[in-house]
């Protein structure tokens, strides 16, 4: 199992919606996620930014990303709240959430 921390901005005029989608998001997302090894899944704000969390059990993490991007519905999902966030000019190529590095962690 690896654990994840990424983060990324939320626009002011798109924070009502963001929180209104994650409140009731949709049943073939969540089904993907899982599909792709990903559990304990959480998103947290803050002034502005959204911290994420995940754990990935899977053997593939690149293989199952390109599958969870290449779905039909996350696509419409992403479509929906990526206009609600803004990423950091630091991260990565390829990056839309930025991944953070792991300093600390106690089981």
């Amino acid at each position: 199992m690896k654990r994840f921390g990424m983060v990324c901005r939320l626009k002011p005029q798109g924070a009502e919606k963001y929180k209104a989608l994650h409140a009731q998001p949709w049943p073939e997302v969540l089904k993907m996620i899982k599909q792709c090894h990903i559990q304990n899944y959480s998103i947290y704000e803050k002034d502005g930014f959204l911290f994420s969390y995940f754990e990935y059990v899977g053997r593939d993490f690149d293989g199952d990303m390109a599958k969870m991007a290449a779905d039909p519905t996350t696509q419409k999902w992403w479509a929906e709240v990526k206009p609600c966030m803004e990423p950091l000019s630091t991260r990565a190529e390829g990056e839309w959430w930025a991944n953070m590095a792991e300093w600390f962690h106690l089981d």
